[in-house]
């Protein structure tokens, strides 16, 4: 099993910034995707970026590209992503995830792994 954490939510300003973090414990894979998923209040959850676990390939969505930027720390087993410029309808809880395989996805059923969520408030 793979423990995923997420931290570094909260309320921010139009046009600030945060970093969320996701850390692993447990069964950590050194050849893992991992990815960021935001759902939003009665909305479907949907993908916002995603790294190998060598952090040789990246892949953002089109509404982050840009303003977002994910990175890794594999000597601290965490995941980060930097997200510039918020707008108000980056406004969701934000999910970190791992896969099981190498690859990256942009689809949340091809994950095996999430932690437990983040809030994220961006306010006009």
């Amino acid at each position: 099993q793979v423990q995923l954490v997420e931290s570094g939510g909260g309320l921010v300003q139009v046009g600030g910034s945060l970093r969320l973090s996701c850390a692993a414990s447990g069964r950590t894979f050194s050849s893992n995707a991992v990815g960021w998923f935001h759902q939003a209040p009665g909305k479907e959850r949907e993908f916002v970026a995603a790294i190998t676990w060598t952090g040789r390939s990246t892949y953002y969505a089109d509404s982050v590209k840009g303003r977002f930027t994910i990175s890794r720390d594999n000597a601290k087993s965490t995941v980060y992503l930097q997200m510039n410029s918020l707008k108000p309808e980056d406004t969701a809880v934000y999910y970190c995830a791992a896969r099981s395989v190498v690859m990256i996805s942009t689809k949340p059923s091809e994950y095996s792994y999430w932690g437990q969520g983040t809030q994220v408030t961006v306010s006009s």
